[in-house]
């Protein structure tokens, strides 16, 4: 797993995914190295560059050219990328020319995520798996129901993550915001 610390972020794009999300989001996701990915809202590219070392090929999506273009840094900081195309566009745009997705994480949707589901279920192969994070309880609640629309059998999780902070006199825990992973596999 690559570190938080080691990211190249910017104020205006967020992320990366923390860590211990990203671990989990991998393990849910059962990704092998046939796999093609796509990452919509990939932000600063924390979980662009976890599957780029994974998967077979990744798509990352996001409507900011600055996400775009720190993803990109993160990569070729990382040395990783060759099989990772990145584009600048919404996620229901550029998901319209994207065939045969085994997995589809969505981290940002532009408040288009049921449309966004519609569209990753058209194109997700037989067993292909959907993986959602939220921060806010209504994306929890509209991506529970879509899924649910859609036939899926949806799981959701809560993740409260505290790292510690060891000081002179103990440790210090410190609290990250809650999010949500919501998995869903294609029957």
């Amino acid at each position: 797993m690559l570190e938080d610390k080691d990211f190249i972020k910017s104020c205006d794009v967020p992320g990366p995914t923390k860590e211990a999300i990203r671990a989990i989001i991998l393990y849910k996701s059962e990704v092998s190295s046939e796999d093609k990915v796509v990452d919509c809202g990939c932000g600063t590219g924390g979980i662009t560059c976890e599957f780029s070392q994974r998967a077979k090929e990744v798509i990352s999506i996001d409507t900011n050219p600055e996400a775009i273009e720190i993803t990109e840094k993160n990569l070729d900081k990382f040395g990783l990328g060759d099989n990772v195309t990145l584009i600048n566009d919404n996620g229901a745009n550029a998901l319209k020319d994207i065939d045969n997705i085994d997995i589809a994480i969505v981290g940002g949707s532009g408040r288009e995520l049921e449309n966004i589901l519609d569209i990753i279920h058209s194109k997700l192969n037989s067993k292909g798996r959907i993986i959602i994070t939220a921060i806010l309880v209504d994306t929890k609640i509209e991506a529970v129901n879509k899924l649910k629309e859609l036939n899926y059998n949806p799981k959701i999780m809560e993740v409260n993550i505290s790292n510690g902070r060891v000081l002179d006199r103990g440790v210090m825990m410190i609290s990250e915001n809650p999010i949500a992973v919501i998995t869903a596999k294609k029957r």
